[in-house]
């Protein structure tokens, strides 16, 4: 087993509030939310960060990115919402496994 705690969550070795999944991402519930909605999407293939994607991922960040709407929708956030993928130490990023922020406030 992984030793990387999103690769446990998508193995189920770890529960989370799961809002969304497919055969390629999971969608789960921030334990340490910065907004009163707080999602992190995932691909289930792992990989650092943004800056570690290969040309293979390619596919897979426009799927993920055009979910988002999506799941920010059935997560109650119509009015707009915010993304963020923090890459790297330097920029903020404490999971070393790529995720995308989705926050926002419900209408």
């Amino acid at each position: 087993m992984s030793d990387c705690i999103f690769c446990q969550i998508i193995e189920k070795h770890i529960p989370a509030s799961v809002v969304y999944e497919d055969d390629e991402m999971l969608c789960f519930k921030d334990i340490n939310p910065a907004a009163p909605v707080h999602l992190l999407l995932i691909p289930k293939v792992h990989f650092d960060s943004l800056a570690h994607a290969q040309a293979k991922h390619e596919a897979l960040l426009g799927r993920m990115m055009f979910k988002v709407p999506q799941i920010a929708q059935a997560n109650g956030l119509n009015n707009g919402f915010k993304t963020q993928i923090n890459t790297g130490k330097g920029g903020g990023q404490e999971v070393f496994h790529l995720h995308i922020h989705i926050m926002g406030r419900p209408a």
